[in-house]
């Protein structure tokens, strides 16, 4: 098993709090990591027809075979276990006695809240980051591999392709979670709308113009696209508030969370084609917000990832809240730095009135550079940026 950055926040969770809740995308690695960090609990699963009949039918009883608390995976598939869940946590008073995992999907979370309210701590995983896989030897020599490939932990686990593992994810998710949406229709019209939201990775949401290349309303685009959301396949970057006296954008950008995902979807079937794909400096921008995420939920930081665009269309890419200050960061697919890629950060520090050479750019290439402008890291030091 390759370690996971976010086991010491899963293990400093379960000393404070009674139920801790692990949430991410279906294949993230979630049960490996929790009977991994919690091997003493008994385990059981709800995808289990029989347990999971047992469940919805008697929870009391199903709930009173663990006195001393357990792993309960795909907690989704019975959620009224989690008001007799908080009426056990309330008589034993004790931490971590049960550990919760699902998909997050179809209000998942705001169920836990509402049942678990100050009992729960609710953690997100996601695919592997590169500074797993680095730390475990298992990232590829080359950035291209490395978008291509992905993180989800089955392809390493197994040594898969990565196309045929991602066409099986793809049909997977279909199947057992999408067919449950009300309104969905035709399967193959919701296939393609994932298409098209590939094509859209890096861009403004435009709700529109998915609908009119899909042949779906502007409501049904903007209902399943918060389902990909919900699911943590898609990342809506909400833009910076913060005018400047200048008129934003007030859409959203998309991301993917996985590029492997992202490629799949766009047809992409070797690493090789990233070289001169259309999409490159796109799924290279969304691979890096990505990581930048995983370390943001790694280390139990609170979401705040923003780009800023104004109406000229200068742009920055990432804008890091940290208290009062703020980080521009720009992302470039080149692999050498060239002399203009640092002219949006420029703009905006005028704007924001902000001192120069506090901004960082990260590139496609590596090393690290210290110049007046900012700071400059290759793909491989993002560790280094900040959060």
């Amino acid at each position: 098993m390759i370690p996971r950055r976010i086991e010491r926040r899963l293990k400093e969770a379960a000393r404070k709090y009674p139920v801790v809740a692990i949430v991410g995308p279906r294949q993230s690695g979630k049960t490996t990591l929790a009977k991994s960090v919690f091997p003493r609990l008994p385990y059981a699963t709800l995808e289990n027809p029989d347990a999971r009949a047992f469940a919805l039918e008697d929870p009391k009883r199903f709930l009173s075979q663990f006195k001393g608390g357990a792993i309960l995976d795909e907690v989704q598939r019975a959620p009224d276990l989690l008001s007799y869940i908080q009426t056990i946590v309330d008589e034993q008073r004790k931490s971590g006695l049960f550990i919760l995992t699902g998909s997050q999907h179809f209000g998942l979370v705001e169920k836990i809240t509402q049942s678990l309210a100050g009992r729960v701590s609710i953690q997100k995983l996601l695919p592997f980051s590169i500074e797993e896989l680095s730390d475990a030897k298992r990232l590829a020599p080359t950035l291209n591999e490395v978008i291509f490939t992905g993180g989800y932990p089955r392809i390493f686990d197994k040594r898969l392709s990565p196309t045929d593992w991602l066409g099986n994810y793809v049909e997977t998710y279909l199947e057992r979670d999408v067919r449950h949406i009300k309104n969905l229709g035709d399967l193959s019209t919701f296939h393609r709308f994932l298409r098209m939201i590939a094509y859209r990775c890096g861009q403004l949401v435009n709700f529109s113009s998915i609908a009119s290349d899909c042949g779906i309303t502007h409501n049904t685009a903007k209902a399943w696209l918060s389902i990909l959301e919900a699911s943590y396949l898609v990342h809506l970057m909400p833009p910076h508030y913060r005018n400047f006296d200048k008129r934003l954008k007030k859409s959203s950008k998309l991301y993917f969370y996985d590029s492997g995902l992202a490629c799949f979807l766009l047809g992409i079937t070797r690493p090789e084609e990233l070289l001169a794909h259309s999409m490159r400096g796109a799924l290279f921008e969304s691979f890096v917000i990505s990581e930048l995420i995983k370390r943001r939920f790694n280390e139990g930081l609170l979401f705040e990832l923003y780009f800023w665009q104004d109406k000229l269309g200068k742009e920055i890419d990432c804008l890091i809240e940290k208290g009062s200050r703020l980080i521009p960061v720009e992302i470039k697919s080149g692999i050498t730095v060239a002399g203009d890629y640092f002219d949006n950060i420029a703009y905006w520090e005028r704007l924001a009135k902000i001192s120069p050479g506090r901004s960082y750019l990260i590139y496609a290439g590596e090393g690290i550079q210290e110049r007046k402008n900012g700071k400059v890291l290759g793909w491989r030091d993002l560790g280094r940026l900040p959060l």
